[in-house]
Formats: C-alpha cells, sequence, structure tokens
C-alpha cells in the first residue's frame, strides 16, 4: 500500500521554489490548446506526455525549464497513438457498464508516465505496463482522486487563482505515485 499523504508530503517539498514555472507551462498549454482547439485532439497527447516528462523530472529533483513543454511532441505518434487506443479500450470497457471503464481507466492512468519514462517503449507496452503496475492499486489510485475533490470545490471560488497552486501540486503527486508504484512492482 502507498501512503498517500507521504506523496503529497513529497510534492509539497518538489513544487516549493517552482510554482512560478510550473504554472507558466500550464499556461501556455492551456492557451495553445484553447488556440489550437479544432486540433487539439492532435496536440493534447503530446502535451500530456510533455506534463509527464516534467513532473517524473521533478521528482528526480530537475528543475523544470518552460521549454520543456515542447518534449512530448518527440514522441509525437506514439503519445497520440497511446491516448487513442487509452480512449477507445476505456470506452469500450464503458460500454459494459460504466464501472468497468472506470476501472480500465484507473488500470491505463500511468501510461503516460511509464511512456515519458520509457521513450523507447510502444504505446501498447505502456499501456500493458501501467495494467501490470496499477494492479492491486486501483482502489488507492481512486481514494487519491477523491482527496482532490475539496481543492477543485475552491477553483470557482477563488476565480480560478488556485490553480496556480493546484495544477503544480497535483501532478507532482500523481508523478510520485507512478514512481512508487513502479517501485512497488
Amino acid at each position: 500500500m502507498i501512503n498517500r499523504f507521504e506523496m503529497k508530503s513529497m510534492a509539497k517539498k518538489q513544487i516549493k521554489g517552482n510554482i512560478g514555472i510550473l504554472f507558466v507551462c500550464h499556461f501556455i498549454i492551456s492557451l495553445v490548446a484553447a488556440l489550437a482547439a479544432p486540433i487539439g485532439f492532435l496536440i493534447m497527447p503530446s502535451f500530456l506526455l510533455s506534463t509527464a516528462m516534467i513532473y517524473i523530472a521533478l521528482t528526480q529533483s530537475a528543475r523544470p525549464l518552460v521549454g520543456d513543454i515542447w518534449k512530448g511532441f518527440n514522441l509525437f505518434g506514439k503519445a497520440f497513438w497511446l491516448a487513442f487506443i487509452t480512449g477507445f479500450f476505456t470506452f469500450t470497457w464503458s460500454l459494459l457498464f460504466i464501472i468497468p471503464g472506470i476501472v480500465k481507466g484507473f488500470a491505463y492512468s500511468m501510461a503516460p508516465y511509464i511512456l515519458a519514462d520509457n521513450p523507447d517503449m510502444t504505446a501498447r507496452e505502456a499501456l500493458r505496463e501501467s495494467k501490470r503496475i496499477t494492479d492491486g492499486h486501483k482502489s488507492e489510485l481512486f481514494v487519491l482522486m477523491l482527496s482532490f475533490i475539496g481543492w477543485t470545490l475552491l477553483v470557482p471560488l477563488t476565480f480560478g487563482l488556485i490553480i496556480i497552486w493546484l495544477a503544480p501540486y497535483a501532478n507532482a503527486v500523481f508523478a510520485n505515485y507512478y514512481i512508487a508504484m513502479k517501485s512497488d512492482k
């Protein structure tokens, strides 16, 4: 069992002193995604991979740079294919009822981190590895996601300003969870 409180504590330490640059990274990605809305389905998988790369590096004490938001585009094809097959399989499982789709969503949730951490893998291998490392951890991931509901409810109450801290914090927590699951298996 992975201690989510420990993961959150580590994330707070990792983002300290990096909030500004992490917010700028998130802001640029959001801005580009909004401006490129018609082709968002093409570029967002690479940005998702870039985000995973940034936060995995952060768990290893690397300082993030704004230019890091483009690193995922080096794996554009793999990132797109991973997003496509993840969406397809999750949707297919959801057809059986909603619950299997949710469970599979958690099973596939670490695939972007795995691909970011192992760029030589194929998208299918990253998806398979995600299923393997999340085995026995899906309920923990569910509770971890639920633990962010209170913070998410504060977004409109703070006119979105809490996102400056919340986006880096949540991403760092999930990156730490990935590292812990990887080590656990």
